[in-house]
């Protein structure tokens, strides 16, 4: 059981994202939580799940282990949307809010999950991606979600599991928790052999 390999360790989420927080705490995990400031850009040459992957190792490399205790596990992740080749990142404002969900309209995109588990003695860094089928939204359907609910934190200016969600998406491939931000299933298998 994994609660039971992790006992003698100090796991730190590095995150301030309240679904990440959440998915893990329903993992039965006792954890802290210990959010990151870092500059998330990325070399331009990155494509798709590179940049994840990239984000998550560049937040897990902050942490000094020199400072930290040598129990700590440190758990960092990032989430894009990728779409026709390109990042889909959180919205700036309204109108661009507007303007991504107008593109996932009518069609597919992934949402890409990097995770790494840091010690002091090993990193092990792992992606997790799922496809998103959206039907076509109406403007009035895009206006209401922007004005009732902000996406403005999340990539992609949508939460699945918010109204959009409800109404906009057709089908998934691949995990739905990982398009909340936390691909928990494979967090879970790749602890169990990372300790």
């Amino acid at each position: 059981m994994l609660v039971e390999k992790l006992k003698d360790y100090r796991i730190i989420l590095a995150s301030q994202s309240p679904r990440r927080k959440k998915l893990l705490e329903d993992l039965g995990l006792k954890f802290e939580t210990l959010p990151v400031d870092v500059d998330e850009s990325y070399p331009s040459q990155l494509k798709a799940q590179e940049i994840a992957l990239y984000l998550s190792q560049l937040k897990a490399n902050t942490f000094n282990f020199d400072k930290l205790c040598s129990s700590c596990l440190i758990i960092t992740a990032d989430t894009i949307v990728w779409q026709d080749g390109q990042t889909l990142s959180k919205p700036t404002d309204d109108r661009d809010a507007i303007r991504i969900l107008n593109l996932l309209s009518g069609n597919k995109h992934e949402v890409i999950t990097g995770v790494t588990i840091r010690t002091r003695q090993k990193t092990h860094s792992f992606y997790s991606s799922t496809t998103v089928y959206f039907k076509e939204l109406s403007h009035e359907e895009i206006a209401y979600y922007i004005e009732q609910f902000k996406p403005f934190d999340k990539a992609g200016a949508y939460g699945i599991q918010e109204w959009i969600g409800y109404i906009g998406i057709e089908k998934i491939e691949g995990s739905y928790f990982n398009v909340v931000g936390l691909p928990v299933q494979r967090l879970y298998t790749e602890l169990l052999s990372f300790l």
